[in-house]
């Protein structure tokens, strides 16, 4: 990966993952791989949308071979605060696919057959599933939503050019590779749980809160999460319903939801319709943007997908509208997926900003430089750092941008039409206080302990770095672990906040310890170090040594072995920035799509796609490339395949499977080319680098989209692109 600035120093980089070997062994445990000797739980779902349970038979269930346990509503044991989860607490139905029962037995297998004995009757009522027919019932969220700044009329009264366009995008659904599991066991009253999550400190707190107990009597691992991309930020009633069913049981309980189950139980992304006007003046100046969003909730929660809130900050304009509405539906909760808002926003906002730049015969690229925000729109705020310029100029130069035609339609390579668009990329940067701990160990290692966890986006890697690069060591000396309630706590995986979080930590964490360290040499007479200023010392290659005399040092293992042979240990709590609140912290890109679309046929190809990304130091190039790819070819699906399909008479979801629910595949994904500017931003983060989980699915979508017009001269609106709306 080529970068333009190169501002990391002597810090060294693992050039492999961290956990690689165990993870294409197949001796990295996922939370249902642990404890052999345990019963298995299966959830069972309503099949109706809306109503009430009013009697569920468990007679035949019950003499079914193995089965240890059945717990519905009726026999459910009453638990303390939940928070939005249905865990079979009342007997009403708010959506189709709703756990309403558990049965636990000796294999899956039998628990799965039990369930099928179950004679359950309802008493259904009218529902409220299809968005389109109930968008006239929209309504204002309970809290926020809207944001209004400069003199709208008078703005729009003085533009000459106004584009208006409504834009929608679909439900999605979560598709982890590793679905929802959790296995529960019991000792008196101390919980302890394996479980798939985003968030062990969040689970500890939760489970506390539903089973009325301390938190120390609440232990939680997760050593690796197959993925989780938003849906595991949340304990959803699986965890809660494993606990349960292993208390009733009195033995250990495995709950893992099969695919089918992943739809509906375990939050969606939810649909939005946007409805965007833009009025500028004849140089392109914006003068007015208004972003209107509408998405469904369920009447579970009313969580909402902030689609519009992107729009107040990306560009500079004289005023501004944003609204959200919402319209309540049976259906389950909406919830976090990878760059919620931002990334469903980016759609409406840079394909409303291509159409635009088309009706002003100016320069996409140009359009947004002309409208740049040299500062936060919403608070006058400055940048803690902002390099998007770069970014735009660098992406289009390795893209060839300049050979653009700007007429939709022109360029052909035989049968294929060929496109190339491009959008702007943005995500926030945030960052959580976090704790860790940092030992020497007597046999010349180094541990790092901090309660995260990583989802597969290299936290043991960039941890490992973290605290080697504070000693000056070879990384590959350091041991890290992570996924354990019991290490020090540390916030959730989500957001892009875990690397600008824990990072800090483990770093200062490892010069307390190589502060302990030198205390222990000061004080030992044995010492060739003895009597000096333990802020003299320093580590590097295993050596304690004196910075101003570095041949005056002491072997680390040694000076160890003479003191008790005991591992010395620093702590230390990464705090947020005393001045917070007077800068704002984003990261930025530019990414830029070509695509091939048959003449007649239109099947669409994406050929290319380029993007150059401004998030702070690159920490590790390797994970976070792979990242921000990821990122990318999530942004394909978006543009071409993602839609969950919403039966609009029964509230299920119709393609609850990988056979039908479509994601890219090897041949969907083309050339990825990613370049990151590496120019550390020290006024977020002490190490310079922000987050970049989700940056890389924002903008992808709509420059795909874009690409498209510029091939086919056909503006599609409606996500995600399909054959027949190109053929339309």
């Amino acid at each position: 990966m080529n970068a333009t600035h190169d501002h990391q120093q002597s810090a060294q980089q693992l050039d492999h993952r961290y956990e690689a070997r165990l993870k294409v062994t197949g001796t990295a445990k996922y939370a249902a791989e642990f404890q052999n000797d345990v019963a298995h739980g299966y959830i069972v779902q309503s099949t109706i949308p809306a109503g009430t349970i009013t009697s569920i038979d468990q007679a035949a269930a019950a003499k079914a071979s193995g089965v240890l346990a059945i717990i519905t509503p009726f026999n459910a044991p009453k638990l303390g605060e939940l928070g939005n989860v249905n865990v079979l607490q009342n007997t009403t139905v708010l959506y189709n696919g709703q756990p309403i029962a558990v049965v636990v037995a000796r294999s899956l297998l039998e628990a799965q057959q039990a369930a099928k004995l179950l004679r359950i009757e309802y008493k259904q009522q009218p529902a409220k599933i299809d968005f389109n027919a109930l968008a006239d019932e929209a309504r204002p969220p309970k809290r926020g939503g809207s944001s209004r700044r400069g003199d709208p009329e008078a703005s729009l009264a003085k533009a000459t050019t106004v584009i208006e366009q409504t834009y929608s995008t679909p439900i999605q659904n979560h598709n982890p590779m590793e679905p929802h599991a959790t296995i529960a066991t019991w000792d008196g009253d101390k919980l302890h749980v394996f479980d798939a999550t985003q968030g062990i400190t969040g689970v500890k707190q939760a489970l506390a809160r539903a089973f009325s107990i301390p938190q120390d009597n609440v232990h939680v691992q997760c050593p690796y999460t197959g993925g989780g991309f938003g849906c595991k930020g949340y304990v959803w009633s699986n965890t809660i319903l494993a606990a349960m069913a292993a208390k009733v049981a009195q033995r250990p309980v495995k709950l893992v939801l099969g695919r089918e189950q992943m739809f509906g139980p375990v939050g969606s992304r939810p649909n939005t319709l946007q409805h965007i006007k833009l009025a500028a003046s004849a140089d392109g100046k914006l003068l007015l943007q208004q972003h209107d969003s509408t998405c469904y909730v369920s009447f579970i929660s009313e969580w909402i997908e902030s689609a519009a809130n992107p729009t107040t900050l990306l560009y500079d304009s004289e005023s501004l509208i944003v609204s959200h509405r919402v319209v309540d539906l049976n259906l389950g909760m909406g919830t976090w997926q990878r760059a919620p808002g931002e990334a469903t926003g980016s759609v409406g906002f840079e394909i409303a900003l291509d159409e635009l730049a088309e009706k002003l015969n100016i320069d996409p690229i140009q359009l947004r430089l002309i409208n740049y925000a040299e500062k936060d729109p919403r608070q006058g705020h400055p940048w803690s750092s902002k390099h998007l310029r770069e970014c735009y100029t660098q992406a289009a130069e390795r893209f060839g941008w300049s050979k653009r035609t700007p007429q939709p339609g022109q360029h052909r390579e035989g049968n294929k039409l060929i496109g190339y668009g491009m959008a702007t990329a943005n995500y926030g940067a945030s960052r959580s206080p976090s704790s860790a701990v940092v030992r020497f160990l007597p046999n010349g290692r180094v541990f790092a302990g901090i309660g995260t966890q990583d989802l597969g986006t290299g936290t043991y890697t960039i941890l490992a770095q973290a605290a080697a690069n504070a000693l000056s060591m070879d990384p590959n000396l350091v041991d890290v672990q992570l996924g354990d309630s019991a290490l020090p706590r540390s916030g959730g995986s989500g957001g892009s906040t875990t690397a600008a979080s824990v990072c800090p930590a483990v770093h200062d964490a490892a010069i307390q310890a190589k502060l302990k360290l030198a205390q222990l040499a000061v004080a030992d007479a044995a010492s060739p170090l003895h009597g000096s200023n333990p802020e003299d010392l320093d580590t590097r290659s295993g050596q304690l040594f004196l910075k101003s005399s570095p041949d005056r040092s002491e072997n680390i293992t040694t000076l160890i072995a003479r003191n008790g042979n005991n591992p010395v240990e620093g702590t230390a709590t990464s705090e947020l920035p005393k001045d917070r609140d007077t800068f704002s912290s984003h990261s930025w890109g530019a990414i830029f799509a070509e695509v091939a679309v048959d003449a007649d046929t239109r099947m669409v190809k994406v050929r290319r796609l380029v993007g150059t990304y401004d998030i702070g130091t690159l920490i590790n190039q390797k994970t976070g490339t792979n990242q921000l790819i990821g990122g990318v070819v999530w942004g394909i699906s978006m543009a071409l395949h993602e839609e969950a399909v919403i039966d609009p008479i029964h509230g299920r979801t119709v393609n609850e499977s990988f056979a039908e629910y479509h994601v890219p595949v090897n041949a969907d994904v083309p050339e990825i080319d990613i370049t990151c500017l590496n120019i550390p931003d020290y006024k977020f983060n002490p190490l310079g680098s922000r987050g970049i989980g989700e940056i890389g699915i924002t903008g992808t979508a709509a420059a795909i989209g874009n690409a498209i017009y510029n091939a086919t001269g056909k503006r599609v609106r409606n996500f995600p692109i399909t054959l027949d709306k190109l053929m339309a």
